[in-house]
């Protein structure tokens, strides 16, 4: 297994969610990882081998893929960034807003992340 195989299976361990968008064509356009903990979402979208970015954002952001945010951010080769991400510690309880909102399906192979307010 190559590093970046088990570093994708970490990513799976620790509950990241992946979905996979398409491009008109039908292709794989990325494969994009969430994982909502302590408060915070950590987002990483992976468009090649050489092309990924990550962001750990609050868990109150409206819009998670164009956050207003940003408590952390890399980007560059797919294996390097997943690397960062999961250097990251999690953050000390109390220290982040609370997550308000969910993914929910928005039609096959689709999901949209829904806001919700206090």
């Amino acid at each position: 297994m190559d590093d970046f195989e088990a570093q994708l299976k970490e990513l799976i361990s620790l509950g990241f969610s992946f979905a996979h968008p398409r491009d008109a064509m039908g292709e794989v356009a990325a494969v994009v990882g969430v994982r909502v903990h302590h408060g915070v979402v950590d987002v990483v979208q992976i468009y090649g081998e050489h092309d990924a970015d990550a962001t750990r954002i609050p868990g109150d952001e409206l819009d998670i893929f164009f956050p207003y945010k940003v408590f952390w951010r890399s980007s560059g080769p797919s294996a390097a960034v997943v690397a960062e991400l999961l250097a990251l510690p999690d953050p000390e309880p109390g220290d982040i807003p609370k997550v308000n909102g969910c993914w929910v399906p928005a039609r096959p192979g689709r999901s949209k992340w829904l806001s919700a307010s206090a």
